[in-house]
């Protein structure tokens, strides 16, 4: 069992030792420190990333350090990730930086549409029908893309929508089944994210709908639990490797790494 979703402290986790640690203990094999990450120069985002510090294209170099000193203390595999945020209008702002980067591997995802943030409930509670939907259909229209882009190993939580209330329950077949051609067509991999699945809300990412759509046509799986707290990684951990025993999944590591 290998998770190759966590944070840390170079974003909106915890210590990076204190992470390895618990994944370390949870008797994982290895584990990806993919820490959040945003390239785009439009004003809404330099401030954010003040605001917040997610700083990873100021930092990488010195949490790449931090990861091979902790690679000589740990028996297991520690690898060098970013989950990346992406917006069509950065791709090649984020392609210069992977390259440069030069991370073990990097993931994508849709985190905001039309400049919302898709995981707050409050921006979509007074609109209309129409305009959530629209909300939806932007959403996959750039999960498409990100897909589309070759710039990932791995696309984090296709259906983020379903942790916000307004928009759950909104994706149709037609989403599910245009994105998994697109994944028929890459080298990226979605994941098995078990970041809500814990909680009160119990998502697994992707759903049970949309799973049966990407296992219709054989795209394959990665995983991760994308903790930010070290005491997250071992529950979670476990949660996945249930499910994928009950599930009859075989994950597959990110390409590029060791099989």
């Amino acid at each position: 069992m290998r998770d190759f979703h966590v944070h840390s402290n170079y974003s909106d986790g915890e210590f990076l030792r204190s992470m390895v640690r618990a994944a370390e203990s949870a008797d994982l094999e290895g584990v990806g420190v993919a820490d959040h990450c945003n390239v785009a120069t439009r004003e809404h985002h330099a401030s954010m990333r003040s605001i917040y510090g997610f700083n990873l294209d100021l930092t990488y170099e010195r949490r790449r350090r931090g990861i091979d000193r902790l690679r000589e203390e740990f028996d297991l595999a520690i690898y060098d990730a970013v989950e990346m945020d992406y917006d069509p209008r950065d791709e090649a702002a984020i392609e210069t930086f992977l390259a440069e980067a030069g991370f073990d591997y990097a993931i994508g995802s849709v985190h905001d549409v039309d400049g919302q943030n898709v995981q707050v409930s409050s921006h979509f509670d007074t609109m209309s029908e129409a305009e959530r939907d629209a909300i939806v259909d932007a959403y996959f229209e750039q999960l498409v893309a990100l897909v589309e882009s070759e710039l990932f190993e791995i696309a984090a939580h296709v259906d983020l929508l379903e942790r916000t209330p307004p928009l759950q329950g909104r994706a149709t077949d037609d989403h599910y089944r245009r994105v998994a051609r697109a994944f028929t067509e890459s080298r990226t991999i979605p994941e098995l994210n078990a970041g809500r699945a814990l909680s009160d809300a119990g998502v697994v990412h992707p759903s049970d709908r949309f799973l049966s759509v990407l296992r219709e046509y054989d795209v394959a799986v990665t995983v991760g639990t994308d903790s930010h707290r070290p005491t997250e990684i071992p529950d979670r951990a476990d949660f996945l490797a249930d499910f994928i025993a009950e599930t009859g999944l075989e994950p597959v590591v990110p390409d590029g790494l060791e099989r």
